[in-house]
């Protein structure tokens, strides 16, 4: 038997209004439902937007960092960038280069510690470092006015601007000097010519006499002496006043060695050649050339008394400071290296630290070179040898040095003497005293 209760109406009434609060609750939360879903799409949607906005913002920002690096690093100006506590947060490619270090090896260095281990100083002034002279500077970093963030230190490489200021010195010197020494030239040469003649006529007379014929040859010597001299200081002057021609640079360093022959068996000296047979012929005059490879090799030579290695490389070079395609001739010794304090005169006239000696070699040897629109670098270090390098032009025009060698004529005071003639042979019996 099934038995029902009947709800009392108050119940009834009760539960109908308990399921009708329930059901505006539930819309209520549906309402509250699709407007939270409608509030994290719209949030989404700006989510994204800002995400693709700050993605945008980064490319365009690593965009710019690698322009801005390409800008550095395409600069010829040595740059380290530095942080408010003075140490190097960034470096281009060309301050590696000046100062002769690997990015890494500067980067989070203090910049006073490494100017003071790198021998330098923050001074307009140029300065030599290595085989470089260079200027540095710096300068204040401002993230916006007023507000610094750091510092810039710019390293200029002033090598070619003091090369060319000391080679306009040079010619202003050989202009003056070549004036006077050729002038002082014909003066002397007159009276050592009727001193020659005298003393041989002297000798002629005195076979009888040993003693009395000694000095005639004496006075003999030093006339030759003095006229080599008088040679070395007309091709110093006046180096550019001789007669050029194609000459290939491999058989002239090949005969300049065979003429240091004498030199190279009375020292234990090896000889090592890397000579590149693929060099065209430069114009140059032949004799010119000979000597200042003849007169470094001596040089080179000189320096390693007891024995040493002496290289002789020749290359085409890729060197843009002659304007045209060149060749490279260099001449290293590994002797004690040059005294910091001579490095920057020897090539000067009359500069020698020897006992005897003119000092005209290595100003002979530049002059030859600036005549032939050329280079000649040093580099050295004490205790690990000496490198000359040579920089040449090829091909150099024709017709500006048959300009040039055409200078002379019938009409001008050719020297009376060919210095060529005389330096070649004699040169290398005076450097034993140079």
């Amino acid at each position: 038997m099934t038995t029902s209760t009947a709800l009392h109406p108050a119940e009834r009434d009760l539960l109908q209004e308990a399921f009708h609060t329930f059901d505006q609750a539930a819309h209520t939360l549906q309402q509250s439902y699709s407007t939270l879903t409608d509030r994290i799409e719209q949030m989404d949607v700006e989510l994204s937007q800002s995400n693709a906005a700050l993605r945008q913002q980064l490319q365009d920002n690593e965009a710019m960092r690698t322009h801005l690096s390409g800008i550095l690093d395409s600069l010829t100006t040595g740059v380290l960038v530095l942080d408010l506590s003075g140490r190097v947060t960034r470096v281009n490619a060309a301050a590696t280069l000046l100062l002769g270090r690997k990015a890494d090896a500067l980067r989070g260095r203090s910049a006073t510690t490494l100017m003071a281990e790198l021998q330098l100083t923050v001074s307009e002034q140029p300065q030599r470092h290595e085989s470089h002279v260079l200027t540095i500077a710096q300068r204040s970093l401002e993230a916006s006015p007023g507000q610094s963030s750091g510092q810039l230190i710019l390293i200029h490489d002033v090598t070619q601007m003091c090369q060319l200021e000391e080679r306009l010195q040079r010619q202003h010197r050989f202009v003056a000097m070549g004036e006077m020494v050729g002038r002082i030239a014909h003066e002397i040469r007159n009276p050592l010519g009727s001193i020659e003649l005298f003393a041989s006529m002297l000798r002629r007379d005195l076979q009888d006499s040993p003693s009395s014929l000694t000095y005639a040859e004496q006075i003999s010597q030093a006339v030759h002496g003095l006229d080599r001299l008088l040679s070395n200081l007309l091709i110093y002057t006046q180096p550019e006043r001789s007669a050029r021609g194609w000459q290939t640079v491999e058989t002239l360093v090949l005969d300049a060695l065979t003429l240091a022959a004498h030199a190279i068996t009375k020292t234990p000296v090896d000889i090592r050649l890397d000579l590149d047979p693929g060099i065209p012929a430069i114009w140059c005059n032949e004799g010119q050339f000979k000597q200042v490879v003849l007169n470094l090799i001596l040089n080179a030579i000189q320096a390693m008394p007891t024995g040493g290695i002496l290289t002789l490389k020749l290359v085409r070079s890729d060197d843009q400071s002659l304007g045209v395609p060149g060749v490279c001739l260099t001449i290293t010794d590994n002797g004690p290296g040059i005294d910091p304090a001579h490095r920057s005169r020897i090539f000067d006239p009359f500069f020698t630290t020897k006992d005897e000696g003119t000092g005209l070699g290595l100003a002979i040897v530049h002059a030859i070179i600036d005549a032939h629109h050329g280079r000649i670098d040093v580099e050295s270090r004490q205790g690990e040898g000496t490198t000359f390098t040579i920089l040449l032009p090829h091909p150099m025009e024709p017709s500006m040095a048959d300009e040039e060698s055409h200078k002379w004529n019938g009409h001008e005071d050719r020297p009376s003497t060919d210095p060529e003639s005389v330096t070649l042979v004699e040169m290398m019996e005076e450097h034993t005293h140079e």
